[in-house]
């Protein structure tokens, strides 16, 4: 078994303080120490550079990772949105086996070594079996009227089946938001799959249009679904509430709330007294191409919610780098300190993920997936600045104790 020693200007274990010219040892696919030294055997020096654990993208969707740039305009709706999702999806030369493709390439390139993807049906499986990252792999459904929920958990069945033989990536299971699934396979889904564990990705609270149509069954999105045949009048109850939602997923093992950018009081506090297994995934820069009204991480933060971070995809976002979305955090909430910008895309996000125990920070038995990100040539009183407020890349991705670029 190959034992390396590293070396680097800071180490940044995310699960404790920034380590000066600090050392982690790995001996196969673990991490077996992490220290300030003393060096011992033969040391890699990586110089000017930090180790952090290996980033974790809490919620993207490859699929649309050949965009050279995001769907729309800046402040585009989100109806407005989904129609050029669609359009796009029907184009000839759609491809998303090849988007995928980039999408890895693209993560693992920017320090990413865990995913939580959001796949359709005819999703590469290959792809994720051979590259250098792990994937928690959330088939998404889609059944806004009753006659859909049966085939949908038909698709989610085989997507759990063919998940026994998997190694690199785990099944999760994603009905995709409020408007678009019938209470119906919520309810089933939450009765067959909390006793297996399987993980939930849920979008809720992201839009004012959503809230519309759940207080009053009227708007923009319920102008969408009667244009796609998809609009069922006995699927949502006047006066619905993502606090409801959040109730029907209270059972599952862990549940990702993507977005949350509408969530109220109550649902905040909801979400803060579940934070051992529900999570919500914060997506800055897609947060920002939306012109959302500003979103509510401190006052998430302080209640005490699990919030992890997620790009969501190209359709929404410049690129797929999780250091660039802690970066904007930063920028964006600077009484934020720099530790728990860190702790959003590696500690939360792990634990989101429910990999925590094997992954998300840089701990003896831990995995050694590290991101290895080039340093500014200048000194700083709070090392995370040099991390920050910079605009140096990551230099280098390593997975299960292997530098993978």
């Amino acid at each position: 078994m190959e034992n390396r020693l590293l070396k680097a200007r800071w180490v940044f274990p995310a699960s404790g303080k920034p380590i000066p010219n600090g050392l982690v040892k790995i001996s196969g696919q673990r991490i077996v120490a992490v220290g300030p030294g003393p060096e011992q055997g033969d040391v890699e020096d990586l110089g000017n550079v930090a180790i952090l654990p290996g980033l974790v993208n809490a919620h993207t969707h490859l699929e649309f990772s050949h965009l050279a740039e995001p769907l729309g305009e800046p402040g585009i709706g989100l109806v407005d949105w989904i129609r050029r999702v669609i359009a796009l999806r029907q184009q000839s030369d759609w491809n998303p086996h090849e988007s995928v493709r980039r999408g890895l390439r693209e993560s693992v390139g920017s320090g990413t070594t865990t995913l939580g993807e959001i796949a359709q049906a005819d999703w590469p499986i290959e792809q994720f079996e051979t590259a250098d990252l792990e994937a928690t792999v959330f088939l998404e459904v889609i059944a806004p009227r009753l006659d859909r929920v049966a085939p949908a958990m038909e698709l989610a069945q085989r997507h759990f089946d063919i998940a026994e033989e998997a190694v690199r990536w785990r099944p999760g299971f994603s009905p995709h938001a409020p408007y678009s699934i019938h209470p119906e396979l919520l309810a089933v889904a939450v009765a067959m799959l909390t006793a297996e564990k399987v993980p939930f990705a849920f979008h809720l609270a992201e839009s004012r249009e959503e809230l519309e149509l759940l207080h009053s069954g009227s708007g923009p999105i319920r102008d969408l679904l009667e244009d796609l045949d998809a609009w069922d009048p006995t699927a949502i109850r006047p006066g619905t509430r993502p606090l409801d939602y959040l109730r029907m997923l209270e059972p599952v093992h862990r549940t990702l709330i993507v977005h949350g950018n509408y969530l109220d009081e109550a649902e905040i506090g909801f979400l803060a007294d579940h934070a051992d297994r529900m999570a919500v995934v914060y997506c800055p820069r897609t947060h920002e191409w939306f012109r959302h009204r500003p979103y509510q991480l401190a006052r998430m933060l302080k209640a005490g919610v699990n919030v992890a971070l997620g790009t969501d995809s190209r359709a929404s976002n410049p690129d797929l780098s999780m250091l660039a979305e802690m970066r904007f955090v930063a920028r964006k909430f600077p009484n934020i300190s720099g530790d728990v910008v860190l702790r959003l895309d590696t500690v939360n996000a792990a634990h989101a993920l429910d990999r925590l125990d094997e992954l998300g920070s840089l701990e003896p038995g831990k995995y050694a997936d590290l991101a290895v990100v080039s340093l500014p040539n200048r000194d700083a009183a709070d090392p995370y600045d040099l991390l920050f407020d910079s605009d140096e890349p990551v230099v280098q991705s390593w997975f299960r104790g292997l530098p993978v670029q």
